[in-house]
């Protein structure tokens, strides 16, 4: 192993090396961008999609079909309205994710004969949106318009506000107990 070169060696090999001239640049610095608002963004789009396409009416989602929506012959629409708007609080709720559906089928039954028991007007059946199931379709929401239609006990049912499950859950309201 060598020593390392004395001070006399390093300058004879460094002789005649010259020093290489400064750049005559100035490195800027760059003010980041602001940060961009995207929650706010995406926020302000479906708000504005929200009010050009607006809400459905009982009577528009009634005649579109795309809404699940049941009004027992006889009674009002204002009934209706009261239901979709909240007029009564939720008293109980199934869920019946993860149900194939005969089990889902039973759990219904099963739910709204207690509820009935029970003397409960307004419950919340969850179905989900079918974003498990095959072809990614809502299997139980139209199976769920048949079977509470055919149900004495059951007045009305309509689409539950976004904040109790919107597109994948429905308010039912009953017959008033015994």
């Amino acid at each position: 192993m060598r020593s390392p070169p004395d001070d006399e060696e390093f300058r004879r090999a460094t002789a005649d090396v010259e020093p290489l001239t400064p750049q005559r640049r100035m490195l800027l610095r760059r003010t980041p961008p602001a940060p961009l608002p995207e929650q706010k963004r995406r926020d302000e789009r479906a708000a504005l999609a929200e009010s050009l396409e607006g809400p459905l009416s009982i009577d528009d989602a009634i005649e579109s079909g795309e809404e699940l929506v049941f009004l027992r012959e006889g009674l009002s629409r204002q009934l209706l309205r009261k239901l979709r708007r909240g007029h009564w609080v939720v008293e109980d709720d199934l869920d019946l994710h993860g149900m194939n559906r005969v089990q889902a089928a039973e759990s219904v039954a099963a739910f709204l004969r207690g509820c009935t028991r029970r003397g409960l007007r307004c419950v919340r059946i969850v179905h989900g949106k079918g974003l498990g199931s095959r072809n990614r379709e809502p299997v139980l929401k139209g199976k769920l318009r048949k079977w509470l239609a055919v149900r004495d006990e059951v007045l009305a049912f309509c689409q539950a506000p976004a904040a109790d499950g919107g597109g994948g859950a429905l308010l039912v309201l009953l017959k008033p107990g015994r």
